[in-house]
């Protein structure tokens, strides 16, 4: 049948089973927006203070609820102000759509007002950008940019519609595709005419090489990287540690890929990792890292990362075998087949002298009761408060690694961070989009002070939408981890790094509608979260930290894993 174009639009955004965009409109998507307002029934729109907000929305959606995000923007300046968080899905593998409409196709090229090329801008940051000329190309289109972005290593995809091609006298043939589990691979299939993208097989001499390879070992080491987390690999990564009774570290986004509380977790590894997981990383003689690409915050000098091991490294994306760290084996395929198939028929080992050796350096310190408040009091007050299955939001910097640190993560999704681009401003845009994904449960928005200030205009979403998200700001008048680097490594020549100015937190959230509480001790941070909990609506607790707090361990760039600048 024929349809409207910008109708069509919105049935292939329903056969993809979406029901929740994100974004800002202006004059090239207003057709779009238009046709959006028809479907509001079908499909909620979320209107965020910003582009950015809208893009980092969509991903902590895709996050949370492993589906696959969508965020709207308009041309020029609105889909440039995309690009950081197009840029933040990438790094990290999250699967989102971005959808942008440009001028028509007779200003194309002529530097018309609020005209830029985005598919060529967001090219390197994307898994594939498409640019609309023809209505008919709508369905395809829409289809093949949900199957990229979910298929295989997951991804942010671009589509740029001209103006033209939504005008209200554009139609389409359309042919309703029903939604179901295999929705992008059988559209991507239909479309191009190819055979049904699937994700690697895992060789079957691959996985009896590293059966023999664990079966030889007496002090293996796992590291559970990102990919656990985004193929949703939890449960098979769970057996197969249990099985191989070996300490597991976990990468940044490894977290909620294997429980945070469980006994064989060792904590963090590289940079701000744990004694426990860099101890064992230099220790060990096999080292099996699923879904990691051993970036330099994990091995920090490759030359001298896991010395003493043979390598193994599973990855969904060949591009990653061998590209910052040589291993000695690999299996290409996903986490969750590779380990299902390693699980089959695998015998029960056991390591006691090795866990004897490495699990107890993981032993925490006590929060303590200084009468000053510290990052570990916040921490283990939100701890000790949230429900178990509560989602956290980060930012970038000393509160990110503080939550990583403190806070147990069990399931993927429940852990919100930036870790590959590292992008300040992250967090409360993420928080929204889990909140809409996952209303049945608690958010936390843990930031700085410094990131804080870029993204608060967000507070606006989070009390119009009535989001119960509670943002814990660690405010220590400073831009900490730089802070940090300037005093162990700068000769503490603080150039541009104190944050001596407002606003007041407290004020800005009543500003904004929203609660605010201002803390100095623990003592008052219980009292805070405990009301801002009952209440159930949006809130900011202003945390006063001192200005020299500083994560601890720490290990130099470039650095040897055990070369602890700060134990």
């Amino acid at each position: 049948m024929k349809i409207r174009a910008t109708q069509a639009i919105m049935e292939c955004l329903l056969e993809q089973g979406v029901d929740t965009v994100f974004g800002y409109p202006g004059g090239t998507i207003l057709n779009v927006y238009d046709e959006l307002y028809r479907y509001q029934d079908r499909i909620r729109h979320i209107l965020t203070a910003h582009e950015q907000g809208a893009a980092h929305a969509a991903d902590g959606y895709a996050r949370s609820t492993g589906k696959v995000g969508v965020c709207f923007a308009t041309s020029g300046p609105g889909a440039t102000n995309l690009t950081t968080g197009i840029a933040t899905a990438y790094l990290d593998s999250s699967p989102v759509v971005f959808i942008t409409c440009n001028v028509g196709e007779n200003l194309l090229g002529k530097d018309a007002f609020q005209e830029v090329d985005i598919t060529g801008i967001a090219m390197p940051i994307t898994k594939a950008t498409f640019l609309v000329r023809d209505a008919r190309q709508i369905p395809d289109v829409m289809r093949q940019a949900f199957a990229v972005a979910a298929t295989g290593r997951p991804g942010p995809v671009l589509i740029d519609f001209l103006k033209n091609v939504t005008a209200a006298d554009q139609e389409v043939d359309y042919t309703f595709i029903p939604w179901r589990e295999n929705r992008q691979s059988e559209s991507l299939r239909v479309l191009t005419g190819s055979h049904e993208p699937k994700k690697p097989e895992p060789d079957d001499h691959d996985i009896e090489i590293l059966r023999q390879m664990i079966a030889q070992a007496e002090r293996p080491l796992l590291l559970c990287g990102g990919g656990v987390v985004r193929g949703r690999a939890h449960q098979e990564f769970r057996a197969f540690a249990e099985k191989l009774d070996a300490p597991v570290a976990i990468t940044l986004m490894g977290g909620g890929g294997f429980p945070g509380d469980h006994p064989l977790t060792t904590g963090m590894i590289g940079m701000h990792g744990s004694r426990a997981s860099n101890v064992a990383c230099n220790e060990c003689d096999l080292l099996i890292a699923v879904g990691c690409r051993f970036s330099d915050r994990v091995a920090l000098d490759p030359a001298t990362f896991a010395a003493q091991a043979k390598i193994v490294q599973i990855d969904v994306d060949r591009a990653e075998i061998d590209k910052n760290v040589t291993t000695d084996h690999h299996i290409i395929g996903s986490a969750r087949r590779v380990l299902t198939l390693l699980n089959e028929g695998m015998s029960q080992y056991h390591h006691p002298e090795w866990k004897a050796r490495i699990l107890p350096m993981r032993a925490p310190s006590a929060a303590g009761t200084d009468a000053r408040l510290t990052p570990q009091q916040v921490l283990e007050t939100i701890r000790q408060r949230m429900p178990r299955d509560a989602i956290v939001a980060t930012d970038v910097g000393q509160h990110q690694m503080w939550a990583a640190k403190y806070l147990h993560f069990t399931y993927p999704g429940q852990l919100l961070t930036s870790g590959g681009f590292g992008t300040m401003g992250f967090g409360l845009g993420a928080a929204i989009g889990a909140q809409m994904g996952n209303p049945d449960k608690q958010v936390f928005h843990i930031t700085g002070d410094g990131c804080f200030r870029m993204n608060c205009h967000e507070l606006c979403t989070v009390e119009h939408y009535g989001l119960p998200i509670i943002s814990v700001v660690f405010n220590n008048g400073t831009l900490g981890m730089v802070r940090q680097w300037q005093n162990l490594i700068y000769g503490k020549r603080y150039s541009q790094t104190t944050l001596d100015r407002g606003p007041d937190f407290v004020k800005l959230a009543e500003a904004y509608g929203i609660r605010g509480f201002r803390v100095r001790s623990q003592a008052e941070m219980v009292q805070a979260l405990d009301q801002a909990l009952a209440a159930g609506t949006g809130a900011v607790i202003d945390c006063v930290l001192d200005m020299d707090e500083m994560v601890r361990p720490m290990v130099a760039a470039g650095s040897p894993i055990t070369d602890f600048l700060l134990s």
